[in-house]
């Protein structure tokens, strides 16, 4: 049986990705597992991998990008439980998840709960878990404290300001003026950082702030110099965690910038003392799941029962529709947080949509096709090529 793939030969812009077809179907070696992909969601982190600027992942070539996928498991592999068979699951594949098929070691799968859809799942591996997982195990954060996120309007950001709300958090957030409306939505205070230093728009926000002018917490994935912006709004013990160097992937920042404001974090958490006791830290994804694997897969079951009971927001308006494309929505560009959407796969049908290296959509809208089972063949609408996107459809043969 004929399965299809998106395939990176060479790092670089959006025309490296390939539609290629394998003529066998997989098999799981031992502790592995063969997952029957059913969504896999797309996000800036793609951008990086996509043109060789990602840290945890320089090959080897060619590769099938990918960062989070939820299917079925059709096949265990030897060492693995027969019983897992059929169970939907969820995986941060890192790479992997443009495919029909992947093959997954088991020992990271965390079950789907029965009645949430793969659609909407696929936001918690990457976006909701890096939100979580930043305000919840690096510090307690008390209902009623106010934390800063910096490119709200981000699938991050919007998980971040979801997430607020659920645990009674007060949330400012930085956006362009084109996606006020989505950061306001969350019941966030709307910062446009194109009209003028956001550093002292907070600052005027917390007046009267129990532990002094600032916000208890701030969130960036700017990287660079732009932490310094963000650790100059917190209050006196605040924490800053970074979680990214969004620049990087088009080029406006380098590698040197983005170590500098590495450097910058560890200093600034070294010398708390000397800053009024505010603390910074850099939170990796993949890193803490390789040093704390049970907390991941606890977080992300966590969150999975958040979604099906409806404490947290679905990531996609507009879901249910046989087809539907969103992809007029404002783009906005990387300081508002990236762009990302989702890729969906449902049975027979991989829709993909990729990245430009200037121009992303409105994050929490969801841009790009989704398509029903036992529809085939290509569309690439020309609203999505001018805006510099790239769409193709394919089913199995």
């Amino acid at each position: 049986m004929v399965w299809q793939h998106i395939r990176i030969a060479r790092f670089g812009g959006p025309e490296v990705l390939e539609l290629a077809e394998q003529s066998a179907i997989p098999l799981p070696g031992p502790s592995e597992v063969r997952i029957k992909v059913l969504a896999a969601g797309t996000g800036f982190t793609d951008t990086f991998i996509r043109r060789g600027r990602y840290p945890d992942f320089k090959g080897p070539l060619p590769f099938i990008p990918g960062y989070d996928l939820v299917g079925v498991v059709e096949e265990t592999g030897p060492g693995v439980p027969a019983q897992l068979t059929g169970q939907l699951v969820a995986d941060l594949c890192v790479v992997g998840g443009y495919a029909q098929y992947a093959i997954r070691p088991a020992r990271f799968l965390v079950p789907v709960p029965d009645g949430v859809d793969p659609v909407e799942a696929v936001s918690i591996p990457l976006a909701y878990l890096t939100a979580y997982q930043m305000l919840t195990r690096y510090r307690r954060l008390s209902r009623g404290i106010t934390i800063l996120v910096i490119g709200a309007s981000g699938t991050v950001g919007t998980a971040l300001l979801d997430l607020a709300r659920h645990l009674g958090l007060k949330a400012i957030g930085t956006c362009s003026a084109a996606n006020v409306a989505v950061v306001e939505s969350f019941g966030a205070t709307a910062i446009d950082y194109r009209a003028g230093d956001f550093v002292t728009v907070v600052r005027d926000l917390t007046v009267g702030h129990k532990g002094g002018v600032g916000v208890d917490a701030a969130f960036d994935a700017i990287g660079g110099a732009h932490f310094a912006r963000s650790f100059a709004c917190l209050a006196p013990g605040g924490l800053l965690v970074g979680y990214g160097a969004q620049t990087m992937p088009v080029g406006s920042a380098g590698l040197a910038s983005a170590a500098l404001g590495l450097a910058r974090l560890k200093l600034w958490d070294a010398l708390s003392g000397l800053f009024g006791g505010r603390r910074a830290a850099f939170y990796s994804i993949t890193a803490r799941r390789t040093a704390h694997p049970d907390d991941f897969k606890a977080d992300m079951a966590t969150l999975l029962d958040l979604l099906r009971d409806r404490a947290i927001q679905s990531p996609a308006p507009g879901f249910g529709e046989k087809y539907w494309n969103l992809s007029g929505f404002p783009s906005h560009s990387p300081e508002s947080g990236g762009g990302a959407f989702l890729t969906v796969i449902c049975g027979q049908i991989f829709a993909y949509s990729a990245f430009s290296d200037s121009h992303f959509s409105s994050p929490g809208s969801v841009s790009g096709f989704m398509a029903s089972t036992g529809h085939s063949g290509t569309q690439t609408p020309q609203s999505m090529h001018s805006s510099g996107w790239i769409t193709s459809m394919f089913s199995p043969s």
